[in-house]
């Protein structure tokens, strides 16, 4: 038996495989579509070319039409941020099959879809060879019998060389400049060039939306950075209260994680082995131990470090409220839930814990521990990877670099403490409970929670796309059969796979029970529109309930920042500008614990015109607009894109919820205000903005 055996052992026993490890972690930030899509230009005749998108339908799945009529899902379309030397003809359509219509009974509609393969082509007529240039997207939705992706854009890019050598202009074709399809322009929307980009002071204008009735509004000075005079006004440092409290949360889910079946049993397992490691030396122990839980902390915290770095702060924000990093996300939640629960098992192959064995024996000192630390963090991810991975998208959403790495400092620091501790002081090793039936039983009531926790990032995905498919009343009702039920497992009245029969209901039991039938039947009066505070940032906001009883929504709420701030000139009246997301979990607490309160809420309405910026909102600009960001070029293609830019530039920050009062000018009254739940400090912040106002 090798040094190592009996913490190798353990290890084959361990039910996640490193495939989980990168499912959890890398696949959601690289998500694969269920559509391909292939670009070529060919030649059409008469002086045309033919833009063709080839999509490869994965089996199983089925995409729809180009027309779908008014009122059903998204249709295929193509959609051009800039067209250069030539002029669009007919529509894009499909070319080499025809649809497969049939009756959809939950759109109550004839509907068209194609699977496999299909080849859809727009026409283009070619007016000057030198200078074309095509730049565009291609948007689809695909479908399987369980659920839909959003319509994601696909680039596509073309220009002068890419002609066929054929293609020949004809002599009817338009001069230069007048083929250029015309950008779409609203109301709100200015003329800006075909292609959206700008540069230097252009950029400002590029991208403001005025509206006619804006009067003599400086637009410039509205969209330009106020981080100076934000500075000056200093104000609290939410940023670093943002890091405490990242660093708590890791620091309790941590301690969480030791009552799991995959890491409670390695606390005696390892610690032994460090002890007999060094029979004769107890104090060499005692530092291979602490070298030990180093290790651990310097993996995860490599880990978060290494997701930031990837991805970046704000990058890492997108994602979080990306439709199809939730959706993923939501799929894996629920393998785990359905895997702890005793469906199935994720078991380690035995080759890979070999060679894991041998990398410990053959190396020796530092290494070797940091090899156990590394093994030990792989085969108790099955228990703790969800943790982990809720605890990185929660650090994700407060936009600084450096909030995973400290969320996974604080899980791992607690995580590492027993170990440590436990070899200091082996003789408290007979005080721990023995590994039995009980650590099934936390495993179910994990897969419980976890069940649970899933319905949130399917309720962010549904809320930035629109679908409309989990309201706050099925989410509710979803809660309450979970919780109620997780309760009747504790009283041993549900058993599952892996249970050992009951003789009594232990004490903990019944009391754990009580806080779970307790916790269901709170949660029932949210039905009918209860605000439910202390969940308030998981449920979805109360606008998407059905049915609610004497809810009085806000009178007048601005959803674009030139629009409210034209009225706020009118009216004479400062603004109090809000930057939120339909998937901020703190944001939806604000608005049921603070913005809810009759203090903030008449103070909003009598004295304040109130702007709500959605920085998630995936609707799609009239024109796409490119922008500089530090040396590097950046396309506002949705409205979340433009009101995260217009944060990011005029302001300096990217999390959310950020409030902040203007004037008129667009410069800020009082200090900026994030999340805090005290309705004292949110009405000293409005008072102090009102004040200085006037």
């Amino acid at each position: 038996m090798t040094k190592s055996s009996i913490y190798i052992n353990y290890m084959r026993k361990s039910r996640l495989s490193l495939i989980a490890f990168f499912l959890l972690v890398a696949l959601p930030m690289a998500a694969q579509s269920p559509l391909e899509w292939d670009f070529s230009l060919e030649e059409a005749g008469n002086g045309e070319v033919a833009i063709v998108a080839k999509a490869t339908i994965e089996q199983g799945w089925y995409m729809y039409d180009t027309h779908i009529p008014e009122g059903g899902p998204t249709p295929t379309m193509i959609e051009f941020d800039r067209i250069t030397g030539a002029e669009q003809v007919g529509t894009f359509q499909s070319s080499d099959k025809k649809a497969t219509v049939k009756f959809d009974e939950i759109f109550e509609m004839e509907i068209g879809t194609f699977t496999g393969s299909v080849t859809f082509k727009q026409r283009l007529k070619v007016t000057d060879k030198q200078n074309f240039a095509i730049e565009g997207n291609v948007r689809a939705q695909a479908c399987n019998d369980q659920t839909c992706t959003p319509p994601l854009p696909v680039d596509f890019t073309f220009g002068s060389s890419d002609l066929p050598a054929t293609l020949a202009v004809t002599a009817a074709a338009q001069p230069e400049g007048q083929g250029t399809a015309p950008p779409v322009a609203t109301d709100a929307t200015p003329s800006s060039p075909v292609d959206g980009s700008v540069d230097g002071e252009a950029q400002v204008a590029a991208v403001t939306q005025p509206v006619a009735t804006m009067g003599t509004l400086d637009r410039e000075a509205l969209w330009s950075p106020v981080i100076e005079e934000l500075n000056a006004l200093g104000g609290d440092d939410h940023a670093a209260g943002s890091l405490w409290s990242i660093l708590l949360k890791g620091f309790l889910w941590g301690f969480a994680a030791l009552i799991t079946p995959c890491v409670w049993p390695m606390i005696p397992i390892t610690v032994s082995f460090f002890l007999n490691r060094n029979k004769k030396s107890r104090e060499k122990a005692v530092k291979d131990a602490m070298i030990y839980g180093l290790s651990i902390i310097v993996i995860y915290v490599t880990l978060g470090l290494i997701i930031t770095a990837i991805f970046g702060a704000s990058a890492l924000n997108n994602i979080a409220t990306s439709p199809v990093f939730n959706l993923i996300f939501f799929a894996l939640l629920i393998v785990f839930a359905f895997s702890f629960m005793g469906a199935f098992e994720l078991v380690l192959p035995a080759s890979w814990t070999n060679k894991m064995d041998s990398k410990v024996d053959s190396t020796t000192g530092f290494i070797s521990l940091f090899f156990m630390a590394f093994t030990l963090a792989l085969v108790s991810f099955s228990c703790t990877g969800p943790i982990i991975g809720w605890l990185l998208v929660d650090a994700a959403t407060h936009g600084n670099f450096l909030a995973p790495a400290i969320g996974m400092f604080g899980f791992a620091f607690s995580l590492a403490i027993p170990f440590t501790l436990f070899a200091i002081f082996p003789s408290w090793l007979k005080t721990l409970p023995k590994s039995g039936s009980w650590l099934n039983s936390v495993k179910v009531v994990l897969g419980f929670i976890v069940l649970a926790v899933s319905l949130k990032f399917l309720s962010v995905a549904d809320l930035s796309s629109g679908w409309g498919i989990l309201n706050r009343d099925i989410f509710l009702s979803l809660w309450i059969v979970i919780f109620a039920m997780m309760g009747f497992y504790l009283l041993g009245k549900i058993k599952l796979k892996g249970d050992s029969d009951l003789a009594h209901v232990s004490l903990t039991r019944v009391f754990l029970a009580m806080l779970s039938f307790a916790f269901a039947i709170y949660m029932v009066p949210g039905l009918w529109g209860a605000p439910l505070k202390p969940i308030s940032s998981i449920v979805p906001p109360l606008s998407t309930q059905d049915f609610k009883l004497g809810h009085d929504p806000m009178n007048q709420v601005f959803d674009d920042y030139e629009t409210g701030m034209t009225y706020a000139a009118q009216t004479g009246k400062p603004v109090l500008l809000e930057f939120g997301g339909h998937g901020c979990v703190n944001c939806h607490k604000m608005d049921a614990t603070v913005l809810s309160d009759e203090r903030v809420r008449n103070l909003i309405e009598e004295d304040f015109v109130f702007i709500v910026l959605m920085v998630d909102e995936r609707t799609r600009l009239p024109e796409t607009i490119e922008v500089d960001e530090n040396g590097r070029t950046s396309r506002l293609r949705t409205v979340g894109d433009k009101w995260s830019y217009l944060q990011r530039h005029k302001f300096g920050t990217q999390s959310q919820p950020y409030y902040v009062v203007l004037d008129h000018l667009g410069k800020p009254l009082s200090p900026a205000h994030a999340y805090d739940e005290s309705v004292d400090n949110y009405v000293e912040f409005l008072q102090t903005g009102l004040r200085n106002f006037n």
